[in-house]
């Protein structure tokens, strides 16, 4: 049995799937890709190292490499002016910490205020270790059973077969 023709049907889908194709073409054109002239392919390395370890504040699942949030290209820029006004690396992240707290880097250090961020998944891991094991013990039929009911379920097994 053929289908029937629908030409409006078509012409919507075809419409929607160039919608659809143009908006992928346009949203390409506009990002921006930031270049950064540096002096020496030591600093360059040092830039990408510091942006890769560096959190997105507005992402927050994302470095400052990946996302194109305002605040990354912010973040990126004064990383960049750091680098070439010659801060180390440690003086980079303190000045990230010192503005926007130890959540800044994707692997904060290990301190009195951050240990819930370190012991945290561990502690949720034991206390969901701690309601399954009695969660099983609970659930577990007892091994002996008084001879009234072992003789009732004799009586039903019985009558079944």
């Amino acid at each position: 049995m053929p289908f029937p023709k629908r030409p409006f049907a078509d012409k919507l889908i075809h419409a929607l799937i160039g919608l659809v194709l143009m908006g992928g073409i346009t949203s390409s054109g506009l990002a921006v890709i930031e270049t950064y002239e540096f002096s020496d392919p030591a600093h360059e390395s040092r830039y990408q190292d510091m942006i890769a370890q560096l959190r997105c504040l507005v992402c927050q699942n994302q470095n400052l490499a990946d996302s194109n949030a305002e605040l990354a290209k912010d973040l990126r820029a004064k990383t960049y002016e750091m680098i070439n006004a010659g801060a180390s690396d440690e003086d980079i992240a303190d000045f990230m910490i010192a503005r926007y707290g130890d959540f800044v880097l994707y692997k904060p250090p290990l301190r009195l205020r951050t240990t819930l961020l370190w012991g945290g998944p561990f502690a949720l891991l034991l206390i969901a270790l701690i309601v399954f094991f009695f969660t099983v013990q609970r659930s577990r039929v007892p091994k002996d059973i008084e001879g009234v009911d072992r003789e009732a379920a004799a009586r039903l097994l019985d009558k079944k077969s």
